[in-house]
Parts: C-alpha cells; structure tokens; sequence
C-alpha cells in the first residue's frame, strides 16, 4: 500500500524537539524523506552552545523506523544557511517538495521592559527564519515549474501562534512576530498559486520546552495521551504536506488536543460614513464613543474569542 507522501521530501526547521520532532516523525510515517533541522541550542531563548545532537537524533530515529533522513544543523535565521538547506534537501533527494517552518525562540518581558536585542532576536529567528527558507524553497519551485512549463508540486506548512490571535502578555516580539508568519504565508500563498504551491499556516497549542510556563497548570494525565502532546498537531502537518490537501491554500488554522478549528479572515464589525465631506473630531466623537462604550471595558479584536481559545 502507497503512503501519501511516498517519493516527496521534506524540510522540518526547529525538528530536534517538541513540535518539529513530531511533525518530522509524521512526516516520515507518511512517506516522505526528511531533512531534520535543528540548531541544537539547549536554551528556549536561544542560549546556550549549539549542538549537532537533536536533529541527529531525530534522523537516526527515522532511519531506525525505517524512513529516509538527514541532519542539519544550521540556523535557519542566517540568509546563507537557510540556502544551504534548501540546497542539501534538493542536492540529497533531488528536488524539495514539503517545508515546514517551525523553529523559534522566547524572550518573554513586558513591552515597558523589552530591550532591543530581546526584540531582534525573536523576530530573527521566527519571522526572518520563515522568510528565509521560504525564499529559497519558493525559488526552487519556481525554477522548477519554468523547467516544467506547469506546475510542480510544493507545500509550506507555517507556525504561527495564538498569541497572535488572542494577544499574549509579556510576549510582545513572539506576538509580532506569529502576526508576521501570517502576513507572510498568505502573500506566499497568492504569489506561489500559478506554480502549484500551497502555503498554509497552523496556530498549535503543545507542551513544549517552548510552552512549559504556560501550561504549568495543566499536568498531564496518568494514563492515555496528554492533551497538549505535540502528536495530536503532527497530522494536520502531514495531512497539509500531502496531494490531498492541493486546495487548502491561504489558510489559518488551530489544532489542538484533537481540535481542528478554521479561523475566517477579520470581518468589518461595523461601518460609520461621514455627512460631509469629510470626519471631524466631534462627528467620529458622536458615533464611535458610544459605539465602544457597549463593549467591557479593556475587550481587543480577537478572533480566538469567538472559538473560546484564549489563553488561560
């Protein structure tokens, strides 16, 4: 029996742990040959001397089950080291066709507090890293469909984060940055469409060395699979990778615990039109004071509200 994603290859960023690691496994389950990636810092903030060990962990645990992988250890964040992973997966496998976008970092602190070195740097790493080996993947596609006069086959499986949708205190740079990753994969989505590449994004929510603090609270079960186990997001990762999903493009989605919520594009709440040419202050004063004024006091746009998402 063919598996679905039998003969097509893969990137996974940030696979040495957590998330990457079970969407790598998912990946390779299902067929595809795997390009693990992973910097190999032991610190969620990016600290620490970086090691080759996780993602050649990973690897050799595909290999062991039977799958095709690889390691690398670059960071994805660095321009020329995101080209150099593109190109192994393409020079190893022949052609890339699955790139899952996962790596990160926090640096958590108030906004009042946030320095500018605790800002750039989760936004290189998030957003930059997104940016970067998606240039070069979408490259590769292009290249690709022009040598084929058609499409080509191609999949980016973005991470994006509820923090992005609900608002997330103390994390501000991780916030702008998952807003970004949005911004990013829905423009990718509508440039790629003609060469028959998708570009989605997912809003996961695991227990991760990455989440530990957030989900304190919630320990997991004595028996059965933990709720938050990154193993209930992994399918949607395959399911996004594979032929089957060729019309899911563009879209936003959060996966959880055996949840799989689709998340609509903001709609306009309500609409004013100035009786003149033109606002004044005192006319947006008498429509838009009393308008808020009906809504509890501190409420933002949150579009997770409406599927009861937010964080506890």
């Amino acid at each position: 029996m063919s598996l679905p994603l039998e003969g097509l290859s893969a990137i996974v960023t940030g696979a040495g742990r957590g998330l990457g690691r079970a969407e790598a496994l998912e990946l390779a389950r299902l067929g595809a040959a795997v390009v693990v990636n992973d910097f190999g810092q032991p610190g969620r903030d990016g600290s620490g001397e970086a090691s080759a060990a996780p993602a050649e962990q990973v690897a050799a645990e595909i290999r062991t089950a039977g799958g095709k992988a690889l390691a690398h250890t670059g960071d994805i964040a660095d321009f020329s080291q995101a080209d150099e992973l593109v190109a192994l997966a393409v020079a190893e496998f022949g052609k890339l066709d699955i790139l899952v976008n996962n790596a990160g970092i926090l640096r958590d602190r108030m906004v009042f507090s946030m320095t500018e070195e605790e800002w750039d740097a989760v936004i290189r790493v998030h957003l930059k890293g997104h940016f970067n080996t998606t240039h070069f993947a979408a490259a590769h596609w292009r290249e690709r469909s022009k040598a084929a006069d058609g499409p080509v086959y191609g999949r980016i499986v973005n991470t994006s984060s509820e923090a992005f949708l609900a608002g997330s205190v103390g994390q501000p740079n991780y916030a702008a940055a998952k807003g970004g990753i949005v911004g990013l994969t829905t423009s990718t989505a509508l440039a790629l469409a003609k060469y028959g590449v998708t570009a989605n994004a997912i809003c996961p929510r695991a227990r991760t060395r990455m989440t530990e603090d957030v989900f304190a609270g919630f320990e997991q079960p004595a028996d059965g699979l933990d709720p938050l186990a990154p193993e209930h997001v992994a399918p949607l990762v395959g399911y996004l990778a594979s032929p089957a999903a060729a019309r899911v493009n563009g879209q936003l989605i959060v996966v959880h615990g055996g949840m799989v919520a689709i998340v609509e594009r903001p709609r306009v709440q309500a609409k004013f039109d100035s009786k003149q040419d033109t606002f004044t202050y005192d006319e947006l004063d008498a429509l838009l004071t009393p308008h808020y004024a009906q809504r509890p006091q501190g409420e933002t746009f949150a579009a997770a509200e409406v599927l009861g998402l937010r964080r506890s």
